[in-house]
């Protein structure tokens, strides 16, 4: 393997051009320094069309700054990590293509550097998605893709083996990743900055191929803390805007291995009802931190043109910050920074944009495997389902419209764990001398929080505070601690949870895991139907969803649930004032026809059509590579890894 490394090194007050593409000399008074720190290395030898590629800004030993990364030649390509000591980008065209990084070293000299590459006309059957910079201990995750695969019956990749080519060992997420068509792992830890190479090869269709990537790891002057909100490395992340609210203290407070419990206060981090309590999206954007630029340009974009009742605007009031980065999943609000975290995937439009986007499933999903059920559930818009996964082997690009209900979805919960812990009564309250911290646990000590007062007036579990009732105590197997299953859980058949479910105050089984969850469900299913007209249905089901036993469509509707959706609707979103006569007209709850699968019940026949020419209007405009997605949200615990011993946050008390 060869290593194309660009040498020349140049420096000017101006933009210069300089190495593998040929350079021309400043004409300009000023001298040029040498011996720069600063090469750009680029490991691909023979670039093919649809094979991706990275270029590195390495200076091992020296702090690169105000790194900005432009193409200066050739067709153009979709990068998104201009800042980042890494680009990578995947050519469509063969040709010349030329690009130029200028820095900062050490805080005082500035470096240009170029380099040019040529692609060839061959189309690359096998490809590694994405290059790009890591902090020490992060995520990484890496995906293959294959000419071919984004037909209909995915590749056989039993074929495909991955292996670590260059730098320290790293330790895969499974034992076994040959086979695989990605692969996880956290970075190691390194002294300074390292290269981290992989290749995977396989047979397609019947020949063998194989490609490499690489993967830069950055040492980090910030260590992990054993205490504090994030125990283990978060990405980088930056203030949106040029000029925001807070700047670095902001980062510092709420997304940083820095960060601390009971360090900030709200003056530091203030609300954003504390700077006004009419938000403009500038105002919001000006909280808002990145770990890429188009994520927050998707986020303004969603406020700007899907905010049309003003709810988000209103919701996010408060919140001290929307942090949105690569590594983000699944989304969460911490109410020890005041902040919320957003995962990216309901963001993006173009697969350039997904490939930024850690993909490592959550850790959670084998949670409560032991079961003989499951309850899934669903959101559904016009007899279909509201929403579809684009699977990342087709390369589609979709709009912002087309997640628009599930990143709604999302917003409403999110937010209504903000307003919970933050209603709208205590906004202007608080002292710029106190901590987001003290504010929180004075009431959480006080079982003050207004899903306490829900537990209190409208419980959905009175023995909560004694351990619970089943569904809680399956809850809590099936969310947060697999180990705490008792074996007689394990002969609990589908019929008898459903006959002790559906009597119940819950919307969905998620409700059970803790009340702050049961607070966030009940509000973010009501809000999702008063606004867009999207139904929410739950079942009780086996392990793979093929069959259910007992479902219904939009169970907020029950007379006994009625009661417990005002409450909260009232809480969270005062403004709202039509909520309560939205709520007393709400119609009993639809069955689910249980005779069918899971995904065929969605269909409920409109009054007038037959059962196939209801079918026929709902997929009519449905993109057959879509699957249908089953809603999950979990939210709650936010560490990578499950241990047991280290919960989230320190309000976790036991109940």
């Amino acid at each position: 393997m060869k290593i194309n490394f660009l040498y020349i090194i140049c420096f000017t007050q101006l933009l210069v051009g300089c190495g593998g593409g040929g350079s021309n000399q400043p004409e300009t008074g000023i001298g040029i320094e040498e011996d720069i720190p600063g090469e750009v290395l680029h490991y691909d030898e023979d670039v093919k069309i649809d094979q991706s590629t990275e270029l590195i800004l390495f200076a091992p030993s020296n702090n690169l700054t105000n790194i900005a990364w432009i193409q200066t030649d050739g067709p153009d390509v979709e990068f998104y990590a201009r800042n980042s000591k890494v680009i990578a980008f995947t050519p469509t065209e063969s040709g010349s293509y030329s690009f130029q990084v200028d820095y900062v070293v050490d805080g005082s000299t500035a470096g240009t550097l170029s380099h040019t590459f040529s692609v060839v006309s061959e189309v690359s059957p096998l490809t590694i998605r994405l290059g790009h910079s890591v902090l020490e201990e992060n995520a990484v995750s890496l995906a293959s893709f294959a000419d071919g695969d984004d037909q209909s019956i995915q590749l056989d990749k039993s074929s495909w083996v991955w292996e670590q080519i260059q730098g320290p060992s790293v330790t895969f997420s499974e034992e076994e990743t040959d086979g695989q068509g990605s692969v996880f792992f956290d970075a190691p830890e390194v002294d300074q900055d390292t290269i981290l190479s992989f290749r995977v090869t396989g047979d397609i269709l019947g020949s063998s191929h194989s490609d490499e990537i690489s993967i830069l790891v950055e040492n980090s002057s910030i260590q992990v803390p054993d205490s504090g909100p994030f125990r283990s490395r978060v990405a980088q992340v930056y203030p949106y805007i040029s000029d925001p609210l807070g700047g670095q203290t902001l980062v510092d407070c709420v997304y940083s291995n820095l960060t601390q419990y009971d360090e900030c206060t709200f003056a530091d981090t203030p609300l954003i009802a504390q700077i006004t309590t009419s938000p403009t999206v500038e105002d919001i954007m000006s909280k808002v931190l990145v770990s890429h630029d188009w994520m927050g340009s998707q986020f303004e974009k969603f406020l700007q043109e899907h905010d049309e009742f003003d709810d988000f605007k209103n919701l996010l009031r408060a919140v001290t910050a929307v942090v949105i980065s690569y590594d983000i999943r699944p989304s969460f609000y911490n109410p020890t920074t005041g902040a919320i975290y957003l995962d990216p995937d309901d963001l993006w439009e173009t697969p350039a944009q997904r490939d930024t986007i850690n993909s490592a499933p959550d850790y959670r999903s084998g949670f409560g495997s032991e079961l003989q059920f499951e309850m899934p559930w669903r959101y559904v818009k016009d007899n279909d389902y509201a929403y579809y996964y684009y699977p990342s082997r087709y390369r589609i690009s979709r709009t912002l419209n087309d997640s628009k209900y599930s990143f709604a979805a999302l917003l409403y919960h999110e937010l209504a764990h903000a307003n919970d812990f933050f209603p709208s009564t205590r906004w202007l309250t608080y002292s710029d001398t106190k901590t987001v911290y003290d504010a929180v646990n004075e009431v959480y000590q006080a079982r003050q929080i207004e899903s306490d007062f829900l537990q209190n007036n409208y419980p959905l579990d009175p023995q909560y505070l004694s351990g619970g009732n089943e569904l809680t105590k399956l809850a809590q197997v099936r969310f947060r601690d697999p180990d705490a299953i008792q074996e007689y859980q394990k002969s609990f058949t589908m019929e008898y949870v459903a006959n002790m479910f559906k009597t119940e105050g819950a919307p969905q089984f998620y409700s059970y895991s803790t009340t702050r969850e049961d607070f966030a469900i009940l509000f973010d299913g009501f809000m999702m139907y008063a606004r867009y007209g999207v139904n929410r249905d739950v079942a009780v089901s086996d392990q793979d969803y093929n069959n259910f036993v007992w479902g219904q469509r939009d169970r907020k509707g029950e007379s006994w649930i009625k009661p417990r959706v005002s409450f909260v609707a009232s809480s969270v979103l005062p403004e709202f004032s039509e909520a309560s006569g939205i709520i007393s007209n709400l119609s009993p709850p639809l069955s689910l026809d249980s005779t069918m699968s899971w995904r065929d019940s969605v269909l409920i026949p409109t009054s007038g059509l037959s059962a196939l020419e209801s079918e026929q209007l709902k997929s009519g405009h449905r993109d057959h590579r879509l699957i249908p997605l089953n809603g999950e949200i979990w939210h709650y615990d936010q560490l990578k890894k499950y241990n047991k011993n280290k919960r989230f946050g320190v309000l976790e008390r036991d109940e």
